[in-house]
């Protein structure tokens, strides 16, 4: 099961008490994925269509708690390359499409379809649990999370700008900063960064799954901490190795040419003292030394080798090999 379908299953069995908020969960559900039909003589019917089966049950459930009607469930196999089975929750009788239709304000009350999308004067969204609840349900119908252990991405497609509007501007209400992008025919509304994925499942509450992200996050965090830390003792090493086979080969170049016996005795110490130990590190060699030397005044006294190194080069560029 992916980690999106975890998600929904979690909120499949999360149920507010509150009836509002069933309802407020009920309208987002019908306005991404539901569809209303009107007969010849103007009967209503409401009905879903989803392939995920946790959707289907949670919709099935909040019409039952909340109107006690009849509700009829179909489910149908795919064929060819679309084999996922799709479910149908509709609810038939007109009075009762009606009652839901109302009560989910997607109906004037003149009878004509309609939607408030405004947040501030939909009756559905006046409350924070409400809007809780509505994220919850848009998500249920027409989001999606990605596996976080591959990159973080939250995601509800919306068939139109207005709504994904509306849903930006709900999730923006819980402080998270939500963005929209055309993809295709959809608008959809995106969260990539890890910590507002969290915040999001706070607000869907869905704390198990929030748990679950938490973990894989602390975990990439440490993993890329201990990464960097390689990565820069390698190049530490690296460049002290570096550094070594070109003070080697100065000390080299100094020794057949001019000789050791043209050294002062501290530069001479040292020479010899690198020849003889030429992995050891700075500090390694200041502390060989009669008397001890400290790490800049090593890298000084092999500095000044270079330069001389140089300079004799300069002097017979014959005599280089």
């Amino acid at each position: 099961m992916s980690f999106s379908s975890k998600v929904k299953e979690e909120l499949s069995r999360q149920l507010s008490p509150a009836r509002h908020c069933q309802i407020a969960e009920i309208a987002a559900i019908l306005s991404l994925c539901g569809r209303i039909q009107i007969s010849e003589n103007n009967r209503y019917r409401v009905k879903i269509h989803t392939e995920n089966e946790a959707v289907a049950r949670k919709y099935f459930t909040l019409l039952k708690k909340t109107f006690n009607i009849r509700i009829d469930v179909s489910i149908r196999q795919g064929i060819g390359n679309h084999k996922n089975r799709t479910c149908t929750v509709a609810v038939t009788h007109h009075e009762d499409a009606m009652r839901v239709l109302q009560a989910v304000k997607l109906i004037d009350p003149y009878g004509e379809i309609e939607e408030n999308l405004s947040l501030a004067q939909n009756v559905v969204l006046m409350q924070n649990c409400c809007k809780r609840a509505f994220i919850r349900g848009a998500f249920l119908a027409a989001g999606s999370i990605s596996d976080p252990e591959k990159f973080y991405h939250f995601e509800i497609a919306c068939a139109t700008e207005a709504k994904a509007k509306q849903i930006q501007g709900l999730i923006l209400s819980m402080g998270i900063e939500a963005k929209i992008v055309l993809r295709k025919k959809y608008f959809v509304v995106y969260i990539k960064e890890g910590n507002l994925i969290v915040d999001i499942l706070n607000v869907m509450e869905a704390p198990v799954a929030l748990m679950e992200l938490e973990n894989i996050r602390i975990l990439k965090e440490m993993r890329g901490s201990v990464n960097r830390q390689v990565n820069c003792e390698t190049a530490n090493i690296n460049k002290t190795v570096s550094a070594a086979v070109k003070q080697m080969e100065d000390i080299i170049y100094i020794r057949d040419t001019a000789g050791f016996d043209s050294l002062p005795d501290n530069l001479r110490e040292i020479a010899e003292l690198r020849l003889a130990r030429p992995e050891a590190t700075l500090k390694e060699l200041g502390e060989a030394l009669d008397p001890p030397v400290g790490k800049s005044g090593v890298n000084h006294r092999l500095r000044k080798l270079g330069n001389m190194a140089e300079l004799l080069r300069q002097e017979r560029p014959d005599t280089e090999t």
